[in-house]
Parts: C-alpha cells; structure tokens; sequence
C-alpha cells in the first residue's frame, strides 16, 4: 500500500496524463533521448527518455495506445536528431526551400514508425517487468530492420550515444552496433523495471539508477582493460585535405576553377616532417566539367607526391544499362604519371542521389542533375604499390555496420571521403564523424576520413582520434597511417549474427513470463 501510495503521488500523474499533455510529454521524451547522442552525448537523457517511455506505455492495456505513444516519442526523437537533413534543401531554396518543413514534418512521421512500433508490440505483452523486457528487444530489432529496409538508414542508433568514450564502443569489436544499443537500452529501461508502475518509490528508482550506473561502469572497465597497453603503430604518411567550400558555392560554374586551384595548393605545401606519399582530397572534389578537362587531369597527376598517388572524390559520367549517360560518385587515383584505378559509389543516398519510388514520386534529387546516379558493383579493395590495400566508403557507405568491406581480399584500412556542406553546421557531420570512429573498433580497421567542410580526421583500429581537423576550417593534416588489428575481430567475423546471441535472454525472458501466465 505504501509502494501505491507514493505512485499516485508520482508516475500515476505521469500515465493519468490524456490530450495534448500526454503527447507533449511523449514529445519532449523523445527530444530528449536526441541529446544523448553525438555532439551532446548527454547519456542521462537516455535513462530518462526510456524509462519515462516504459512508464508511459505500462498503463495500456492493447498495444495500440502504446503504439500512439510511442509514435508520438518517435516523432520528438526523429525531428531532433535528424532534423539536419531538412538542412540540404537549404542549399537550392528557389528549388527546395518551400519543402522544408513538409521534409521535418516526414522525417518525425516518418522514422517515429520505428519507436512507435516497438512501443505497440511492448504494449501487446502483459505484465509490467516483460513489457520494459519486451520494449527493449523490440526497439532494438527494429534498429536492425531500419540498417537495411528500404536501402537502409542505421543513423543514429541509441548505441551511439556511447561514443562520448574511446572505453565505452569497444564492445562494437564482438557484438557492432547491436552491442552498444542493448548496452544502452538495459541501462536506460534499469530504472523502469526496478521500479515499474504500481510499485514505484524513490528507494526503487535509486536502486535502478544504480543499476544502470553500475552496467555504464561496467562496459567502461571493459573497455579500458581492452584498451591497455594498445599503441598505434605508424605506416606511411597521409596528406588529408580540407579545403572548407560552402555547398552554396560548390557547384558555381564561375568558381569552379578557383575550387580546383584550392586544392592544388593545400596539396602542393612544403610537409613540416616526413613527406606523405598519399594525398587525399574529399568526395566530389572535381565536377564532371572540370573533369572533361586535359589540362585539370595533367594538373591532379602533377599533384602527386614523387612515388606516390593522389585520390580525389569526382563526379563522373559514363554510359549506363540503357546507352544513355549517367552520373557516378567515384574515387579516383592518380600517379604523377596519370590514372591508376577508381571505386564507384554503391549505397546512394535516397533522394539525395536517386529517388526511391520514382515512378511515383514526382520529385528530383537534391544533388546536381536531375536524373538518379548510378551503382558501382560494391565493395572493393584497391592495391597500390605505395600503400597498404585499402577499402573506399563514400560518404553515405560509412554509417553501415555490415557489407562494407570486400570478403575475398580484406583491407588493411578504411578510406572514407565525403561532403557535409550540405548539412552546415549542425549535428549532421559530428554525428557522421562517430558512424566512422565505430567501424573502426568493429572492423579492427583504422578509418581515414576527408571530408570538404570537416570533420576529417585519422582513426585507429580502437576507435580512437589520432589527429583531426575541426568543422569549418580550411587546411592539411599529414599523419601517419595507424596499423590495423592483428586479427579479425568478432563482429567482422560474425556481424549481424552476433544480434540473436544478444536477443536470446531477452527473449527467453519474454517466453518464460507468457508460459507462467
């Protein structure tokens, strides 16, 4: 009676809630997990969010108010964590400025199906303790069906929000992206199933933040331990250049050579140490108009360091499946004496680079030209005299935990080039930045990533910044390469398979409490 007592007094208000205040509350639970990931990385928001989530939905009884709920949760998660793609549509406003808040009134509808849905089939399970259970094996599978349904989307996983510590991602090299979410969804749900509604008392939620402090402690310890005694051994020297030109500006046809020339003197400064034998210029670098150009080609060749190759992210035209011309997003690598090889983008950006639906969407892609780009083969490892074999992800590809290297020939590094101009300064890039720092520990790769406004940077195989260059600053960074792992990890080994392991006592746990009932 007491327990009751002081429930009526607290979380009986917070579930009592009807209208616009339940959803508002909804609302504001959702924006706040936002600020638990990158650049906040405010983790106690996390706990907040999802248990005032479990509390929320534990007093339905069908699965269709949780499901309202938790759509309603969805919607302030999704419009404060990716309200930065409406930003794209910022660059062209004749074009695209009168889609803006249709784009941030999608996104929140759009992505808030996924916490809706987890939250409906928690509030279908009876029986408070299994519900939270339920809650966060649903939440987290569908995570794993946003990585890959419709081309996929695995932004901004809550496990994300582990990346404000080299220690606390390094359960990403035995169980990836899946690992760190169910980390963060057991310690964010701890004081929610200590203390769910009806036996809700201060003592209870003191006893399940502890819980949850004492998991976080936990994963930290781990990844300390792992960390110890674990250096970078140095390779070659790489020259990444930033040269910082505004989206708006990038595709100006009078600025063009000027855009062309910035790079050539970034990569042409005297090193302050060892001379690189890589320069590395960021995704789209060279238009296809300057492309088509002898004397710009003769000059990128030129570019290279003596014995050594310098790759740039161009866009390139080339014949398609139907005779007709058509767009790629590539990696090119040229030697002082011209082209060496090349890498085609694969994983387009919906919308961005192809209309999904096109036939009925009557839309265009907000990046230059009007018609879908095309498709590389997929992963590829290039092999260079000069470097260790490498693996390119343009742009979009780093955000993906699986099919991201080359099986048959693995590489002994990561090369990621892109452009997030696009976004402006906003937690778009910052959040991109980390999707590389966690491919790194769950590869065992280190990640090079260039990038035309920032953040670019050097990773080594632990996740960890060995040198970087701000968002929106112009200039090099020579760095010597990081060695990968000696071994596979896990997660490179297995991948997603790692995902039922980690479901299983969820799921037993489920089982057992609808067989006793």
């Amino acid at each position: 009676m007491p327990a009751r007592a002081a429930d009526s007094g607290g979380i009986a208000r917070l579930t009592a809630l009807t209208g616009w205040r339940r959803r508002l509350l909804a609302l504001g639970l959702g924006a706040l997990l936002a600020a638990a990931l990158p650049p906040f990385h405010l983790l106690p928001g996390a706990v907040i969010a999802f248990s005032g989530l479990a509390w929320l939905i534990s007093d339905h009884r069908r699965g269709a108010g949780a499901f309202l709920d938790g759509w309603w949760f969805g919607c302030g998660f999704s419009a404060a964590s990716f309200y930065w793609i409406a930003n794209a549509l910022l660059v062209d406003p004749e074009r695209h400025a009168w889609l803006y808040p249709l784009a941030l009134l999608a996104i929140a509808i759009g992505f808030g199906l996924f916490p809706a849905l987890a939250s409906g089939l928690a509030g279908m399970v009876p029986g408070p303790r299994t519900r939270i259970v339920a809650l966060g094996v649903a939440w987290l599978v569908l995570e794993w069906i946003r990585s890959w349904l419709l081309t996929g989307f695995p932004w901004n996983l809550v496990g994300t929000s582990l990346a404000l510590s080299d220690s606390l991602i390094q359960g990403g090299a035995l169980g990836g992206p899946w690992l760190l979410s169910a980390i963060v969804l057991i310690a964010s749900l701890a004081p929610a199933a200590v203390a769910p509604a009806g036996r809700f008392t201060p003592r209870r939620v003191a006893g399940g933040l502890a819980v949850s402090i004492a998991l976080i402690a936990l994963a930290w310890a781990a990844g300390e331990l792992r960390l110890q005694n674990r250096d970078h051994p140095s390779g070659p020297v790489l020259r990444l250049v930033q040269p910082h030109i505004e989206q708006h500006l990038k595709w100006e046809r009078a600025l063009l050579e000027d855009h062309f020339a910035r790079h050539i003197a970034l990569s042409s400064l005297a090193p302050a140490g060892e001379p690189p034998v890589a320069v590395i210029w960021p995704e789209a670098a060279i238009p296809p108009t300057l492309l088509r150009e002898p004397a710009v080609l003769s000059a990128f060749a030129a570019a290279a360091p003596p014995g050594g190759v310098i790759m740039s992210g161009a866009i390139r035209t080339v014949p398609g499946a139907s005779g007709e011309l058509e767009a790629r997003n590539s990696l090119l690598v040229f030697s002082g004496k011209g082209p060496v090889t090349l890498y085609d983008k694969y994983r387009l950006v919906p919308f961005g680079e192809y209309v999904p639906l096109r036939g009925i969407l009557p839309i265009d892609t907000f990046a230059p030209g009007r018609r879908d780009m095309g498709r590389g083969p997929g992963p590829a490892t290039i092999r260079l005299a000069s470097l260790p074999d490498f693996g390119v992800l343009i742009c979009y590809e780093i955000i993906f935990p699986t099919g991201i290297t080359d099986p048959a020939q693995p590489p002994r590094w990561l090369l990621n080039i892109t452009n997030d101009a696009w976004f402006g300064i906003s937690s778009g890039p910052y959040q991109h930045f980390q999707a590389a720092r966690l491919r790194a520990v769950e590869q065992g790769l280190p990640v090079v990533r260039v990038a035309n406004t920032g953040i670019s940077g050097i990773i080594d195989p632990f996740g960890r910044v060995v040198a970087s260059m701000p968002l929106g600053h112009s200039g090099i960074l020579d760095v010597a390469l990081p060695a990968p792992l000696e071994h596979p990890t896990p997660w490179s080994r297995y991948g997603n398979w790692t995902l039922l392991i980690i479901l299983l006592p969820g799921l037993a746990f489920i089982a057992a409490a609808l067989i006793r009932r």
